[in-house]
């Protein structure tokens, strides 16, 4: 009797494992469909659905599916990955939904996930991200107190600098610090309720819950909370209901010996359209300042990021960089995104040649420009073509650019469409009739519709949200 060979069983309990293992990133980049085209009792062939994903599956994971698969049946010793022509048109019992599956283990693991962050029943607070801690923040001469006032509020919320107000510009790590406390206190504390939200979602719910006739719920609901985090404070301006809102809901936390926790883009006083009353209760606490980050930190950083991703950045060009982009931490990230996109989708590793021609796609002039070196300006964006999104999009999903652009209104060709448009409405700036000549001559009307339609399914599908945020950091916008 022969014995039995692998099964697409044994493919699926071994995409489980990998589920588990790979950066949610990196599987939901390179992990789509899989299906079994060959096996024997020492081999297995698995089927992809591009030419992308088996470049990349054969060249960064292949070990790591084969280890998977012999954890399940240890006789097999060679797998090789192979484009399967026919995967879209299978039936669902002859492939396997790789991201279904991440989905899954996901569910299971929420719970130990996000323990002891506790978001109260019917206050529409956000995750708080685990990649945000405070032990992983850069810390610099410009972040040091904001950082140590932040530990501080850990070890012992409500008891000292409360509220603790975090300000800066853009980019420079007030949403990390927020989070990372956040997760901190959660941590440390594990019977406290933790909300955290932004100004924006703060107005929304109240709005929501003003049009519904539920804003007294919600008001209850946020005064359970022991520690109230909110982002962005600066959103507030000229929003007066929700100004009463939020006061009263200090009020009654401050009173209680609950902790607060805000961030803007500017000190309190400086918050003009901010009633005076609001301002001053910012205030109580301790008001920390978040300073440009130097060269020493920017360089740390870069490296950090750059190692959190698996990427080999050369140190040559990290120091280039680092000495080049000097506005905020963000700008940053995006020129690594670039790097690692470049990487990925042309196996092109960075250089001093590439980087410096890229920092000058950028608007980032030499440092001694007078003297012919390199040197620093401020990163502007805008440098991302419409044929460059078109094509991580393309990447991304797994479909050729030919269906991308066409108007096959199937499900697995409307999705990548309706992301390709929705990001180059919002993040390229088109206009809708620019957009609707790429995609075959649509109509102003049509396209509208599309980024529309896809902002909805957003909200019900955070796994389209997440996946949309993937190509952006890819591309850096």
């Amino acid at each position: 009797m022969n014995e039995p060979s692998f099964s697409l069983t044994d493919l699926e309990q071994s995409i489980k494992l990998l589920s588990n293992s790979i950066r949610k990133q990196d599987f939901l980049t390179y992990f789509k469909q899989f299906s079994l085209l060959g096996a024997s009792k020492d081999s297995v062939t698995i089927g992809v659905v591009s030419s992308f994903h088996k470049d990349n599956l054969s060249k960064k994971f292949l070990q790591e599916i084969k280890d998977a698969i012999t954890s399940i049946v240890p006789t097999i010793e060679r797998v090789t990955i192979e484009v399967d022509e026919n995967i879209e048109i299978r039936d669902e019992s002859e492939r396997i939904d790789c991201r279904a599956i991440l989905k899954s283990s996901e569910k299971q693991t929420k719970k130990a996930q996000t323990q002891g962050i506790e978001v109260v029943k019917g206050i529409s607070g956000r995750l708080i991200s685990d990649r945000y801690q405070l032990s992983n923040f850069i810390v610099g001469t410009g972040s040091q107190l904001a950082h140590a006032a932040c530990e501080a509020v850990a070890r012992k919320p409500g008891s000292s600098y409360n509220p603790l107000y975090l300000y800066g510009n853009v980019g420079l790590g007030k949403t990390h610090l927020l989070q990372a406390t956040a997760n901190s206190i959660a941590k440390q504390h594990k019977n406290l309720k933790v909300v955290y939200t932004t100004a924006d979602k703060f107005i929304t719910d109240f709005v929501s819950g003003i049009q519904k006739r539920t804003a007294d719920k919600l008001r209850n609901r946020y005064r359970q909370v022991d520690v109230l985090v909110i982002d962005d404070v600066q959103f507030f301006a000229g929003k007066q209901r929700t100004q009463e809102e939020l006061y009263n809901i200090f009020n009654i936390l401050y009173e209680s010996g609950k902790q607060i926790v805000l961030s803007g883009d500017r000190p309190p006083r400086e918050l003009t359209e901010l009633e005076p009353r609001l301002k001053s209760r910012f205030e109580w606490g301790i008001t920390v300042d978040i300073g440009e980050p130097d060269y020493e930190t920017r360089l740390a950083i870069l490296q950090e990021k750059a190692q959190s991703r698996e990427f080999l950045l050369p140190q040559d060009v990290a120091e280039f960089i680092a000495e080049n982009v000097t506005n905020n931490v963000r700008e940053l990230e995006g020129i690594l995104n670039q790097m690692i996109a470049e990487y990925d989708l042309r196996g092109t590793p960075p250089t001093l040649d590439t980087i410096s021609m890229r920092l000058s796609k950028l608007a980032i002039k030499p440092l001694n420009e007078s003297s012919g070196g390199p040197s620093a300006r401020v990163f502007t964006g805008g440098f991302v073509s419409y044929e460059d999104l078109i094509q991580a999009v393309s990447n991304h999903f797994g479909i050729e650019i030919r269906a991308l652009l066409s108007e096959d209104r199937r499900k697995e060709n409307m999705i990548p469409r309706q992301v390709a448009m929705y990001l180059l409405k919002k993040k390229l700036n088109y206009t809708y009739e620019r957009i609707g000549n790429i995609f075959s001559g649509r109509n102003h009307t049509a396209v509208m519709y599309s980024c529309k339609r896809l902002e909805q399914i957003m909200k019900k599908d955070q796994q389209i949200a997440y996946e949309l945020n993937i190509i952006r950091d890819k591309l850096g916008i």
